[in-house]
């Protein structure tokens, strides 16, 4: 049986005038959510495919819990869902309480897809009454929630991308695919020289009081850096298949202690995803289906590892760019000496600038591709296509104030920061100033990288 059937038993929503823009918002974020799911047959919203993974049921029953939070606390006659869920949908917020192990959302039945869908639509019912109900009245606490809900279920429309792909691959059917767009100038591939000095990074809540940014985005704070060089493009499949050829992933001396180990301990070869063909050449099965690297050769390189990444600049003669000369790459403009939000301005992404989740790709665009989204400096692709992998280790910044409680700060150890977002991610989630965090082992993310010098 298909899900959708399921799906479609949903009931109409339409916003009401007195909070249309914040509930038609609400409503083409949960929209977006059920498109990802569509594709799925029944059996595949319960499959957890790795302990750090989680079954797209849990996903759906997550972000509704979220709202249900939010309901509950600010909601005067709030009646809860008639099942509490807290225990199962919780992910790591220990103050509410007792914390289902996330290795295991995958080993139990219950509660069912059709159940958790029916929350799922529940909630949607109950915050459009909540948003008629207060009218006008809303107050701006509540409202910067809201939207920090938004942007907390773009984060888990992209892990389901993450998850999908791991778990079907080119089985999973999207509903639209897009054809990546042709390039728009000839490819030089070269290093582009950054002057150093001192250099304010992170958000500016002043310049931008109505875009939203999360608490580990700021404050504005001075850092000094040496001039240096960071390449125009991202390190492709063709580039980093010549560090296969030359037994990179045999030769210890280009790697760190523990990604060695790592790279043992896994028998890891080459980038997640890609395999050898009976005829010897390496392919990538991935949601657009069996690829000859070949033929994919001048697109970034994905699914890498930062053990991989910091091994093949260490391999070029190179190194990972610090988080501070990535965005100073993408961000500043030198003629008008300010920060802009995105590499091409402060204008919102458009398909012609990046290769965003609205752009339906369902992969990576060759280099190039994406003319107009190039930065003052002339670096494509700093945003979308790839996350990519910096050398900056996750903290605070001098000065941080926490925004939201046991959200991001309780991550402040081990991590390493990526910037610019993916084909997974929306163009309503991220900007130059966007930090994602992993640890160094992990690739199952749509993760790449550029080199510095």
């Amino acid at each position: 049986m298909k899900n959708i059937n399921i799906l479609n038993n949903s009931n109409e929503l339409k916003a009401d005038v007195g909070q249309e823009s914040l509930f038609e918002q609400f409503l083409k974020v949960r929209e977006q959510t059920i498109e990802i799911v569509k594709p799925l047959e029944i059996e595949d919203y319960v499959v957890q495919t790795e302990a750090f993974m989680s079954p797209p049921r849990w996903h759906l029953g997550h972000l509704s819990w979220f709202y249900d939070q939010l309901l509950r606390k600010y909601y005067t006659g709030y009646k809860p869902y008639f099942e509490n869920y807290d225990f199962y949908f919780n992910s790591y917020y220990l103050s509410f309480g007792e914390l289902f192990t996330k290795s295991k959302r995958g080993t139990i039945s219950r509660p069912t897809v059709k159940e958790t869908l029916s929350y799922f639509y529940w909630i949607n019912d109950q915050v459009k009454k909540y948003l008629n109900d207060e009218g006008g009245n809303l107050k701006d606490e509540v409202e910067q929630l809201f939207i920090l809900g938004f942007n907390h279920e773009y984060q888990h429309q992209e892990l389901m991308v993450y998850d999908l792909q791991h778990l079907l691959a080119d089985k999973y059917k999207p509903e639209e695919i897009h054809l990546p767009p042709s390039i728009g100038e000839r490819i030089r591939k070269e290093m582009i020289k950054i002057d150093g000095g001192i250099f304010e990074m992170g958000f500016d809540k002043n310049r931008f009081p109505e875009v939203f940014a999360y608490d580990i985005e700021m404050p504005v704070h001075k850092v000094y850096l040496n001039d240096y060089l960071i390449d125009k493009y991202p390190v492709t499949n063709g580039d980093y298949i010549e560090f296969i050829n030359d037994n990179g992933y045999k030769n210890f001396r280009f790697w760190l202690s523990e990604g060695w180990e790592t790279v043992k301990q896994n028998k890891w070869s080459a980038p997640l995803y890609w395999q050898k063909a009976d005829s010897g050449e390496w392919i990538k099965i991935d949601f657009r289906g069996e690829q000859r690297i070949s033929g994919i050769a001048d697109e970034p390189v994905t699914n890498i590892s930062y053990f991989e990444a910091d091994a093949y600049a260490k391999w070029a003669g190179k190194r990972l760019p610090t988080e501070a000369e990535w965005e100073k790459a993408a961000s500043f403009d030198g003629d008008n000496n300010i920060n802009r939000i995105f590499p091409w301005g402060d204008t919102p992404p458009e398909v012609e600038h990046a290769n965003l989740f609205e752009s339906k790709l369902w992969g990576t665009a060759k280099i190039g591709s994406y003319p107009k989204g190039k930065s003052y400096y002339g670096c494509h692709q700093m945003l979308g296509d790839n996350w990519e992998w910096t050398s900056s280790e996750f903290m605070s910044y001098p000065g941080f104030k926490s925004g939201f409680t046991e959200y991001n700060d309780k991550w402040f150890n081990n991590q390493k920061v990526l910037r610019g977002g993916s084909f997974g991610t929306s163009k309503h989630s991220t900007k130059n100033t966007y930090r994602n965090f992993f640890k160094t082992h992990e690739r199952w993310l749509i993760s790449g990288f550029r080199c510095a010098k």
